[in-house]
């Protein structure tokens, strides 16, 4: 946690916040602040800056106070994400790992590849995944949540929503197979679409190619979802 990200329902005044039990656990073992310490916060949707940290006592919570935000969290990456919904004790990292590294617009989409079960595991509760993305932003020092969206059909999706997210836009298909290799410092937004761990099949990466995508690859070695989404998003969006 590089952040102690506040969220606006935790106000106590203008200046003054109260800390959730995760957070004080964080402070009090991993920074181990003492009351009076300056820490780095940031609100929810706004902006980051400092905040003196008080610890509890019989009197009062714990909490932030003397708050003062200064700085713009940072800027965002211009992509769209396509992912096909990973194994769900995959999917917390990587939903981390996306957050992080500043991409805003998601969506976890059905493939014939991906498990029917895995729509009804419990790592899809608003509540979980809110705890992810949350995660994510405290490592990044980022404030802005992304917007997620799940696609539990994916041709009605690809016909129908993906020519509207494509305007003005790059669209990349990331697929081993057939592929030109994937660029490098790309100078415009992208719409990438990453699929299961075995891949696309045959129907979908036709659909994929009829909507506008290209696709490309980053090599011979297949890769777990997990490590190829900060792999491509370091390549297409160097820091």
């Amino acid at each position: 946690m590089n952040l102690i990200l506040l969220d606006p329902k935790q106000m106590l005044s203008d200046l003054s916040y109260a800390l959730s039990e995760r957070q004080q656990t964080h402070i009090h073992k991993v920074i181990k602040a003492k009351s009076g310490e300056r820490l780095r916060v940031g609100v929810l949707g706004g902006k980051i800056g400092e905040g003196i940290y008080e610890a509890e006592t019989p009197e009062q919570p714990a909490h932030i106070h003397s708050v003062v935000l200064s700085a713009e969290p940072p800027a965002p990456l211009p992509m769209t994400l396509v992912m096909a919904l990973p194994r769900p004790n995959m999917l917390k990292r990587t939903l981390q790992n996306i957050t992080a590294m500043g991409v805003k617009d998601i969506y976890l989409i059905h493939s014939a590849k991906v498990e029917k079960s895995y729509w009804q595991s419990p790592v899809l509760k608003p509540e979980s995944i809110h705890q992810c993305l949350l995660e994510g932003l405290e490592q990044a020092k980022d404030t802005t949540l992304p917007k997620l969206s799940f696609i539990p059909r994916f041709r009605p999706f690809v016909e129908d929503q993906l020519p509207a997210l494509l305007e003005e836009k790059e669209g990349l298909l990331a697929h081993p197979y057939q592929a030109k290799p994937c660029p490098i410092n790309l100078q415009k937004p992208c719409v990438l679409a990453l699929g299961p761990e075995g891949g696309w099949n045959e129907f979908e990466v036709g659909k994929w190619l009829e909507a506008g995508m290209e696709s490309v690859q980053l090599g011979e070695r297949i890769l777990k979802v997990e490590t190829v989404v900060p792999v491509l998003l370091s390549r297409l969006y160097p820091a």
